[in-house]
Order: structure tokens, then C-alpha cells, then sequence
């Protein structure tokens, strides 16, 4: 170790003990104090890890904690940034603040931010890189799907030997030539058809020829079983495969991977997806079957994904939304609830959330509110535009409730007329919510129940 790397190491997590003891914490302040002294101190702190990488637009947080549960039936101590810091600011932060175990190799998994897959593997040489799905996200950040794929791509290019385990279900992921190892994962739970997808959506053309890509079924989006009538390219054999969907609610998810069942107490399609990749993580490094249905039946709620909290009387169920493809796949999940339930939506456009704003009109509110529902409230910094946007879905003026502060938001969830709530939200706004409720001691302070 170089004096330089040891004083920055030193530096960073005295600033991570600091702000832990005294302040209110902080996920990427030690890691930039880190990296201002030594730019490569992350190649001193993972050098004796093997490290997962979860990279993707939907379901970094999600795979990353259902890895995490897989390997611990395995392993004792895993590293992973649970804060959610998905940059290199906070996964520096992340390897600061742990205590691995002496003279043994450690394990750390991952969640990574797209653009930040190749800044990351210029340090580190990772076991292993998840790739969940390219869509449409925060275009102001990564512009169409191509940009973001390129990001990814530039980072795999960095680490041949690293075993890719990727979405097969995806055009995208098998479109280039690569010699790392490969690991297919997909569905396979539909008899074969003929379909193509709807003209909106993402990645519908060809990404060899550029010819409209056709589907023996579709999962949902772009995803699922495609072939090229034109150029011949086609999903690649999978690995490991869904095989079966038993049942489907907002709660839970009952389905089969090779056959075997699995259960996760936590709803819609992109979440068996999610369940699909730590599923194939955990069979890479030899977690057996039964080990891993016992993992997946822990009941850990992460951040805003489909945790539920009590607000009195109201069971509150809150959802991050950010993008168009993971909204449609949340109403679509919303929509399978048997009992009556009210809406909430809170919409903010900071940096974290993505400035624009138009992926809203891409939501089909419309099918969602082919149910009954009582009440819609709305909120946020920008309240008004997914008011406006609801109303033009159909909501009326007896049932939608706009509110500015989210005191009046809070009030308004409490006098809905049903006893569940919806509330989606984009990321900032979710932080926002959750500070008021851990305020009111509703929930405890942090990101996670």
C-alpha cells in the first residue's frame, strides 16, 4: 500500500465515523474525501474481494438484496451498499465503512449505476456483472437505450475474463460479441406464437439490422422470446429459465424456475425477473436449490420497493417509480389487487429523479383506472403536471385531491375511504416522504424497514 492510498483510506473513514457519530450520516462524502486524496484508492480496497457487479435501468436494488440474501445462505460476510449510493462516490463510501474478515477473501455485491460500470472497472476486476434490462430512463443522464448500453459495454470491455449473466429475454444484451462467459437467464412459460410489440415500445427494431424484431411471446416490453425474421438473430439458449408463473398479487409471487417452485412476498412480473437474476448468481457460485427458495422467503422490504407502512389506520404500500416500462409494470401490478384501494402519486424532477418529466405520458393510466378507485391524490414539487396528466386519463374532479406540502398529502392519505393506499413516487420524492414519516415515527430514520 502506497502512502498515498493509506492516508486516503485513513482520511475516508475517520470522515465516515464521523458523520456517523455526530451527524445524520452519509453514503458518498467519505468516498469523495477518499478518492480527492488517492483517485485509484478503490484499487487498495477491493483488492482482496471478489466482487458482483448489478447493473441495468429496473431492478438494481432489488436483485442486489435478493443476491445478498441467495449468498449469505453460503456466506458469512458479504459487503454491499445497501445505502443505495450507486456511484463512485458511494461505493467507495461503501468499502470504507466495512470490516472484512481477516485472512480470508471477501465477497461484495454491487449495485451500480449505469454510466458508472466502466469508471468502476477501471479499478476493480469484478467475478461477475449483472445486466437486468436497458429502457428508457432519465433521458437528460443517458439519452436512448443505445447510449446506455454503449456506457455498460465500455466497462465489460475492461474485464474479458468476468462472467456476463444477463438477461437473454432483452434484443440488446446478446447483440454483441464478447468472450467473456455468459450465463443466460429468461422466460420460458408461454407456449410459442407470433407477435411483435407495440410500436412504442422500447428497442423494437433489430439491434444487428435494424429490422423489426418479432416475438414467439413477449413477457412484457421488449422483453421475451425474439427472434429476426431479416438477419436470423435470435434469443440464445438460456441457462436458467422461468418456467412457470402460478399466481401473480400486489403481495406476492408464486413461480417456477427450472421447474422449481419459488415464492417472493412481493409483487408484479419485473420482480420475478429481479428473483430470476439472484436465482442465477446464486447457482454460479454452487448455493443449492433449497437454499435459495429459503432465501428468497425472507421477508426483507428494501426502500421504496412495495414496503408497507402503517399511517394509523391506512396500510400504505410505497413504489419508486421512474420511468415508463417500471410505472406500466406498477399499475399493472396494482391493478391485480382483489380489494379496494385508493392512489397516490407524487412526482418530483431533481437530478436524482430525472429532470424530464414526459415518461408520465407514457403510463397507462387509463387501463388502471378501469377500477374503481375512490380517491387519487396527488403531489410533489411537480404536482400539478401528473394532476393534469391523471385528469386526462379519466380521473374526475370528485375524486382526484392535489396537494402541495406533503403535510396536506400525509392528511389526505389518512382520510382516504379505504384502508390500502397506493403511493408511487419518484426517488427524491420517496426520500422526502419517508423523512416526514420517520419525523412522525411512523417508520425508523434510514433506507430501509
Amino acid at each position: 500500500m502506497t502512502i498515498k492510498s493509506s492516508f486516503a483510506i485513513t482520511a475516508g473513514r475517520f470522515s465516515y465515523w464521523y458523520l456517523h457519530t455526530f451527524m445524520k450520516g452519509g453514503s458518498s462524502l467519505p468516498g469523495k474525501i477518499a478518492t480527492k486524496f488517492d483517485p485509484a484508492v478503490l484499487k487498495q480496497l477491493t483488492k482482496n474481494y471478489d466482487v458482483i457487479i448489478i447493473t441495468g435501468t429496473n431492478g438494481k436494488t432489488l436483485t442486489t438484496a435478493l443476491t445478498v440474501q441467495t449468498l449469505k445462505q453460503k456466506y458469512d460476510h458479504i459487503m454491499t451498499n445497501s445505502s443505495g449510493s450507486n456511484m463512485m462516490q458511494g461505493l467507495t463510501t461503501a468499502f470504507l465503512a466495512d470490516h472484512p474478515q481477516k485472512g480470508q477473501r471477501q465477497l461484495a455485491v454491487l449495485e451500480v449505476d449505469e454510466a458508472n460500470v466502466e469508471p468502476l472497472c477501471h479499478y476493480i476486476k469484478p467475478k461477475a456483472i449483472v445486466m437486468t434490462n436497458i429502457f428508457r430512463d432519465q433521458m437528460d443522464r443517458f439519452g436512448e437505450i443505445y447510449t446506455t448500453y454503449n456506457m455498460i459495454l465500455a466497462g465489460v470491455k475492461l474485464v474479458p475474463e468476468a462472467t456476463l449473466i444477463m438477461n437473454a429475454d432483452l434484443p440488446l444484451f446478446s447483440s454483441v460479441e464478447l468472450p467473456n462467459p455468459k450465463i443466460y437467464y429468461g422466460f420460458n412459460h408461454l407456449p410459442d406464437g407470433e407477435m411483435m410489440a407495440p410500436s412504442n415500445t422500447d428497442g423494437v427494431l433489430c439491434p444487428v439490422c435494424d429490422h423489426i424484431i418479432h416475438y414467439k411471446f413477449i413477457s412484457y416490453a421488449s422483453q421475451g422470446k425474439f427472434y429476426c425474421p431479416n438477419c436470423g438473430y435470435q434469443r440464445p439458449e438460456l441457462d436458467e429459465a422461468v418456467t412457470a408463473i402460478n399466481q401473480m398479487r400486489p403481495t406476492n409471487s408464486h413461480f417456477e424456475i427450472n421447474n422449481e417452485p419459488f415464492e417472493i412476498s412481493i409483487g408484479g412480473m419485473y420482480n420475478i425477473y429481479n428473483a430470476l437474476a439472484a436465482y442465477s448468481v446464486g447457482r454460479f457460485f454452487d448455493i443449492p436449490v433449497k437454499a435459495i427458495q429459503k432465501a428468497f422467503t425472507e421477508d426483507k422490504r428494501i426502500f421504496g420497493r412495495q414496503e408497507v407502512i402503517q399511517l394509523k389506520d391506512k396500510a400504505v404500500t410505497l413504489v419508486l417509480v421512474k420511468n415508463p416500462v417500471g410505472l406500466n409494470q406498477v399499475l399493472q401490478m396494482i391493478s391485480s389487487d382483489p380489494e379496494d384501494f385508493s392512489l397516490a402519486m407524487l412526482l418530483n424532477a431533481n437530478y436524482a429523479d430525472g429532470i424530464d418529466t414526459s415518461w408520465i405520458w407514457d403510463g397507462e393510466f387509463e387501463d388502471l383506472l378501469k377500477h374503481h378507485i375512490p380517491t387519487v391524490i396527488t403531489g410533489g414539487e411537480r404536482g400539478d403536471d401528473i394532476a393534469f396528466r391523471l385528469k386526462v386519463a379519466g380521473v374526475t374532479a370528485d375524486q382526484l385531491h392535489e396537494t402541495k406540502e406533503l403535510d396536506a398529502t400525509m392528511a389526505a392519505i389518512e382520510a382516504a375511504p379505504t384502508k390500502h393506499v397506493y403511493v408511487l413516487a419518484t426517488y427524491t420524492a420517496v426520500l422526502q416522504l419517508r423523512k416526514k414519516l420517520a419525523a412522525a415515527n411512523y417508520i425508523k430514520k434510514g433506507l430501509s424497514v
